[in-house]
């Protein structure tokens, strides 16, 4: 069975992402395997609705089976979530091609700037624009482009960006994944709503649509299907409240000492003394950023400083996710699973218990996604209880999910 895999957060899932996987099925892949963070992304902040609502909707428009991206590496930068993301799919042992979207539509140029960084001129080339006093982001373009002319334009788009990463993990990982670029269809990443006036639209806009006017007000967005559980999670109160968001991670951070804030992961150069400082004037998570920021060190990067401080996540976590937590699978996706038991590398199972169970890092990625999962579920409008990492049941059909 042909079968590609997707690496995104849906947060939530819209009419591109449904586009993407039934252009997948009409290249001919008989199935599609989605790894999706769970109640934190990428951004340091809270998903608007919880994994196993978004994994309903991925399900229901189209993907066949979804994992979970553990809470550790979904919260890490392009870098580690894009590397996290192709060990789980070139572990499941059945999975093709990595599909991913792209604002440049050249594979070439992807797979060339990814090469360009591993390179061994790079270094040299990079810490020649730090020293000049660029922030990273920048400097890393700036290097490739004096190396390459051209890649620092893909360094500066978004979507591009995490392609380069997942291109530069194949490498690093000698995955057999296969990389597919897709253009993207509508708005770029981040745009507002009024640069894609039809069907697609950015995930950043629609956030903020739903925050103005509510679930409903994503209707022309989003597939009809994801809209009625959008709505449904919506009037059940499983969508999150922004406002108790702040307040929990706020309230973990006063009660932090500066030696607990030294040993969270990516603090350096300082940035610890930062946030301390900031924490205690900072009423609000945007305050609290505002009052941290430098040139030098872009706003997800704080974002996700202050979100592995509340959570308490420390830089001894194993590097790769440990094991391939299941949370949902229509009837091809049963069959992909079958394969798996087969073929996977790591430890396969619907139920977090079972896989923390397989190892002491196993243990310890998952009671770091289970923090993580039940600080978001205090943070819906109707809070959810403690624990539910361990318990919920996975999305199967009603019939084969033995």
């Amino acid at each position: 069975m042909r079968t590609a895999g997707i690496i995104a957060e849906y947060n939530p899932f819209h009419n591109g992402h449904a586009w993407q996987i039934a252009e997948l099925k009409k290249r001919g892949f008989e199935a599609v395997v989605c790894v999706c963070s769970p109640g934190v992304v990428q951004r340091g902040t809270a998903a608007l609705f919880p994994a196993r609502v978004r994994t309903r909707a991925a399900l229901a428009a189209g993907a066949d089976l979804v994992l979970s991206l553990p809470a550790p590496y979904a919260t890490l930068s392009a870098e580690g979530f894009a590397a996290a993301g192709v060990a789980l799919l070139s572990a499941l042992g059945c999975v093709d091609a990595l599909c991913f979207g792209t604002e440049t539509r050249r594979l070439e140029d992807i797979a060339q700037t990814a090469a360009l960084l591993e390179s061994p001129d790079f270094p040299a080339a990079l810490r020649g624009q730090l020293d000049a006093g660029l922030p990273l982001p920048a400097a890393r373009a700036a290097a490739a482009e004096a190396l390459c002319p051209g890649a620092g334009a893909v360094l500066r788009a978004p979507n591009d960006i995490l392609g380069v990463e997942y291109c530069k993990a194949l490498l690093r990982q000698h995955s057999a994944l296969v990389p597919l670029a897709l253009p993207r269809r509508g708005a770029a990443h981040d745009a507002p709503l009024d640069a894609a006036p039809g069907r697609y639209a950015s995930a950043s806009a629609l956030r903020a649509l739903v925050r103005a006017g509510g679930a409903a007000a994503l209707a022309p967005h989003v597939p009809p299907a994801c809209l009625r559980l959008y709505m449904q999670a919506e009037a059940e109160g499983d969508i999150l409240d922004g406002r108790a968001f702040g307040i929990a991670v706020l309230s973990r951070l006063r009660a932090m000492d500066a030696a607990g804030l030294r040993a969270v992961r990516g603090a350096a150069e300082g940035l610890e003394n930062r946030l301390a400082a900031a924490v205690q004037g900072a009423g609000t998570l945007d305050e609290l950023v505002q009052a941290m920021r430098t040139k030098r060190y872009a706003t997800a990067r704080l974002r996700r400083l202050v979100l592995d401080a509340a959570l308490g996540y420390t830089g001894d976590l194993p590097a790769l996710p440990p094991y391939l937590h299941v949370l949902g699978a229509n009837e091809t996706g049963l069959a992909v699973l079958r394969c798996a038991r087969q073929a996977a590398l790591l430890p396969l199972s619907h139920s977090l218990a079972d896989l923390a169970a397989r190892s002491a890092p196993a243990a310890r990625v998952a009671a770091a996604h289970a923090a993580a999962e039940d600080l978001t579920a205090l943070c819906l409008r109707h809070p959810a209880p403690m624990g539910a990492a361990y318990t919920a049941k996975p999305v199967f059909p009603t019939s084969g999910a033995k």
